[in-house]
Formats: C-alpha cells, structure tokens, sequence
C-alpha cells in the first residue's frame, strides 16, 4: 500500500506535468505561427519586388529558431524548450486573470531579438544583439508581451489577448516596422576614440572587433489601439 505523501507527489507531479505539456505544445504552435508569417512574408516581397537589390531571407535551421533578414537587420525568434512562471511579485500575479487560476502563469517564452544583417555577414561575433520583445503564451493560449520601454500596464490585456495567426502577424509586422524605423546612430566620440594593438591586428586579419548594435525603444501596433 502506497503511503500518503508518496501518493501526494504522484498526483501533484502528474498535474503539474501534464499542465507543462500542454502548455509547451501551445507556444509551440504560437512559434509556427510566427515562423509561418515570416516565410511568407520573403515570399510576398520577392514576388512585389523581384529585382530589388534588398536582401529579404528567411532562415529555418534550428527547430526552436529561426531569422527574417530585412534589409541591414535581423529579427530571430526562438522558442524556449521550457515553461516558466512568473514570479510572485510580477505585475501579472496581481491581475483577476491570474488571481482566478494560478495555472495560468505558467508560460512558453518566444523571445525576439535583432541584430545588425552585417554582423552576420562579415561575421562581427564582438556585434550585440538586443532583445526587443518576449512573448509569453499561455495553456490558455492566451499572451502577455514585455521588454518594451514604451508599454505600460500591458499586463491588463492578459485575460483577453488570444494568441492566434492575426495576433502573430501583428507582433511580427510591428516588430518589423519599428526595427527599421531605428536607425543605426553614430557611436559617442569618447567611446570609440581608442582602439588596442589587438584590434589593429584583427582589423589587419580581416576582423572586426569592435562592436556594433543598435538599442531599440520598441513597442507594438496594438499598443496604440
């Protein structure tokens, strides 16, 4: 006969677990989504533009990422393999939402990042990227959005966003617009005006190590609905 606190974890492992997949399966079609979208979206540009000389390329060779190359910039997406929760003193936590069913903070992440398209190219590995936004879906398949300087008070749309291809191809279009709207700005003349011998000898050796990037104020279409 099982004892009562061995039977206790059985159950509560089984839940859990069981809540953690479901959770895990819904980010990952919010990703197909997203990745769905930005396929599509070198496709309707080569075809409204077929001999332009802007590079539009859409690179899947991971399972949990991929990049839209647009122009002098990148955005990769990837899908965390693991669900999280947010903390305690979240903003989140505080909403009715949450507060009704405190499964719903358990969430996949889609975090997106951009770079600089020559820091790929000339192969920059000193180049930063930035994170200009993280997508939380939920079991729900509901979605919070944060890492916008601009947003305030987002949390409150997290019982009524529904992540779904429309909610997909608004944040991967905005995301888009504001990236090329920030332009990449001449560095603070104190920051710049000394370089090493090692330097000089990676720029001789045909490496760049000086880092270049670009910081993002970001925030989303919807956030001005």
């Amino acid at each position: 006969m099982k004892q009562e606190s061995t039977q206790q974890i059985c159950n509560q492992l089984h839940t859990k677990s069981i809540l953690k997949i479901s959770v895990s399966k819904k980010a990952e079609k919010a990703f197909y989504h997203f990745k769905f979208h930005a396929q599509n979206f070198e496709k309707i540009f080569k075809e409204e533009y077929p001999d332009s000389e802007v590079c539009v390329l859409f690179e899947n060779k991971h399972t949990q990422s991929f990049y839209l190359q647009f122009g002098s910039d990148i955005l990769l997406f990837m899908l965390h393999s693991n669900v999280f929760a947010f903390n305690r003193d979240h903003e989140v936590m505080k909403t009715a939402y949450i507060k009704e069913d405190k499964n719903r903070a358990y969430c996949g992440q889609i975090s997106i990042y951009n770079f600089l398209t020559d820091s790929l190219f000339y192969q920059r590995y000193n180049d930063l990227g930035y994170l200009i936004g993280r997508v939380f879906v939920n079991n729900d398949n509901h979605y919070y959005i944060d890492g916008k300087r601009e947003i305030g008070q987002l949390y409150n749309n997290f019982g009524t966003n529904v992540f779904d291809e429309k909610a997909a191809l608004m944040i991967l279009e905005s995301a888009m617009q504001y990236t090329i709207n920030f332009d990449l700005l001449v560095p603070p003349y104190e920051a710049v005006k000394e370089i090493s011998v090692h330097d000089m000898v990676e720029i001789n050796n045909q490496r760049i190590p000086i880092r270049t990037a670009k910081r993002l104020g970001f925030r989303f279409q919807a956030d001005t609905n």
